[in-house]
């Protein structure tokens, strides 16, 4: 009779945290929809509450504020991206060639969750503070990540910490850059697509060919 009981419990926990879940997830994408041709700032949260079919107040059990909404939303974007780039950096998928692999991942990404990369690109710059700096730090970790990669693809030039970072923040800016120009396509015209994405291989291997030349100071 106990085990029994302790299994309802359990099931009964189980299924209080999916609910939540899903509520938390429905306010997500709530939030991603309203804010398509807008700010996160110009956002209320009653408006949220409303569109995600619950109360203001029962908003509150998921976000403190529409801020916190906001950086949880940054996580929800980039944590994706993030780990599928550093798989295709270690050789966990098909093709083996990095550059070729890391350039069809972004493009992916971007061409199934536009409004996730609409909003990163719009509020990293002009959003509300705690938003803005969820983005940088999200960027720092995807630039630190990529630089503990090139110290160990590059074993052996002898490069600095330094160097290492900049030549990381240098292919970061080109994808941030193809995120950019993708979202500005029209899918009338996939030659524009191709043309961006050819672009950004050019980029990364010229990154990566100037490195095989440079030597870091001693």
């Amino acid at each position: 009779m106990h085990s029994a009981y302790a299994g309802e419990v359990s099931e009964e926990i189980r299924s209080r945290a999916e609910r939540k879940e899903r509520t938390r997830q429905r306010l997500l994408d709530v939030t991603l929809r309203l804010i398509a041709d807008r700010s996160l700032s110009s956002l209320s949260l009653r408006e949220v509450a409303r569109e995600a079919g619950i109360v203001p107040t029962a908003f509150y059990r998921h976000y403190a504020s529409m801020d916190a909404l906001g950086v949880d939303l940054v996580d929800d974007s980039m944590r994706p991206l993030r780990q599928m780039i550093r798989d295709a950096r270690r050789g966990r998928t098909a093709h083996g060639d990095i550059i070729v692999e890391t350039v069809a991942v972004l493009a992916k990404q971007v061409r199934d969750h536009p409004d996730q990369f609409r909003f990163l690109t719009r509020e990293r710059y002009g959003g509300v503070g705690p938003v803005r700096r969820a983005i940088a730090t999200e960027l720092k970790l995807f630039t630190s990540e990529l630089t503990v990669d090139l110290a160990r693809l590059t074993t052996g030039f002898d490069w600095s910490a330094d160097d290492l970072e900049m030549a990381a923040s240098l292919m970061v800016g080109a994808m941030l850059s193809t995120v950019m120009d993708l979202l500005e396509t029209d899918e009338r015209h996939p030659e524009d697509v191709h043309a961006i994405l050819d672009k950004a291989e050019r980029q990364l291997r010229m990154i990566a060919l100037g490195m095989g030349q440079w030597r870091s100071k001693p």
